[in-house]
Order: structure tokens, then C-alpha cells, then sequence
């Protein structure tokens, strides 16, 4: 009878030891679900008014003044001549100056839109794809302006089949109604009108 207990009692002792420690293991995972929540803690933390401060009180790298043309023109800066600016003018169909003060005040707005332009060519566009057209070209954009059989749905309901040996599709003739349209008068807003024709103006003498 002892020697069965005693039997018995080394055979759970040996089960025992031999079982794996899941508690350890569980206290482990707990610890590191604590330490990945300190680290994403510490990421999304605010910045402190310190910092912030900081940041604002700190040298500028840029500044929108560096698109503006200086006060004073520099030595090396290209210089249009009076002679450039009439034949610029002569090409533009524009009128010449009018006085020698006229004429320094385009050449000052020449010279600083000279400046801007310098400017943006000096922009570094290296893998920078080239607008096709000045509208929206993202992705979104180009999915509505695609022409899909969504949208000639209204004008498809209106087609039918018919004939049984030659099929053929004949489409509503319904009459739109355009009465808003046919009744604007287009001259309303004419100053000055000859007949059912506009009478504009021009500056041009006549020959």
C-alpha cells in the first residue's frame, strides 16, 4: 500500500514538472503588450509648448520674400532697353507709351515679371509629370470624366428594337421641350445694336 501511494505520488510530481509553464509565458505576453503600448504612447505624443516654441522661434529656411524682385536691380540682372520694350509692344498690337514716366513704369512691371519667371524656371520639376490641360487630373477626376455605358443610360432607354428578320433600333422621337432656351433674347444685354447684330466699338482709326 506504500509502495503504491509513494508510486502515485512520483507520477504527479513527474507530471508536473513536465507540464509547460503557461503562466510565465502569459506574464510575458502581458508585459510585452505593455511595453508596445509605452512605445505608441511616447510616438503619438503631443509636443509640449516647448517645443513648439521652439520650432517657431527657430531660423526660417525660406521665405516668400525670396519671389519678390529686389528693391535695388543687380549688377548681373538682364536690362531692357527702350528700343526692347517698343518692339515688344509693336509685336503685341499694344499701344506705345505715352510719356517717358509711362514708359519707366513698364519697365518696371517687365522686370519684376522677367523676375517671376526666372523664378519658376529655377523650380526643380525632376519627375514631375507635365500638365496636360490646367484642370483636375487626379485619379477621381478621370474616373468622372470617363464615358462609361452609365452614361448613356437615359439616352439608351429610349432605344428600341424592332423588326424580326433585319433588326434595327429606333429611338423616341419625342420633342424636347426648349421654349427657355429659344426665348432668351441674346441682345438684351447690347448696349448698342443695328438690326439683329451687335455695334461694338473700336479704338483702331479707320482706314
Amino acid at each position: 500500500m506504500i509502495l503504491r501511494r509513494a508510486l502515485l505520488s512520483s507520477r504527479s510530481i513527474s507530471r508536473y514538472v513536465q507540464r509547460p509553464m503557461a503562466p510565465l509565458r502569459a506574464i510575458s505576453g502581458i508585459a510585452h503588450a505593455s511595453d508596445t503600448e509605452n512605445n505608441l504612447a511616447s510616438v503619438s505624443a503631443p509636443m509640449s509648448f516647448d517645443d513648439i516654441q521652439a520650432a517657431l522661434e527657430s531660423e526660417p529656411t525660406w521665405s516668400v520674400e525670396s519671389l519678390l524682385p529686389p528693391e535695388k536691380q543687380w549688377p548681373d540682372a538682364p536690362k531692357i532697353t527702350s528700343q526692347q520694350l517698343h518692339h515688344l509692344l509693336r509685336l503685341s498690337a499694344l499701344p506705345l507709351p505715352k510719356s517717358q514716366e509711362d514708359e519707366e513704369k513698364m519697365l518696371a512691371t517687365l522686370a519684376d515679371q522677367l523676375h517671376f519667371v526666372g523664378k519658376i524656371q529655377q523650380v526643380d520639376t525632376t519627375g514631375v509629370k507635365p500638365l496636360r490641360a490646367i484642370r483636375n487630373e487626379t485619379a477621381a477626376a478621370e474616373a468622372e470624366q470617363t464615358i462609361t455605358l452609365e452614361t448613356f443610360k437615359d439616352a439608351l432607354a429610349k432605344e428600341k428594337v424592332i423588326g424580326k428578320h433585319y433588326k434595327r433600333l429606333q429611338r423616341d422621337t419625342t420633342p424636347v421641350d426648349a421654349s427657355n432656351v429659344e426665348s432668351w433674347d441674346v441682345l438684351g444685354s447690347a448696349e448698342r445694336k443695328q438690326g439683329k447684330y451687335y455695334v461694338v466699338e473700336s479704338e483702331r482709326p479707320q482706314e
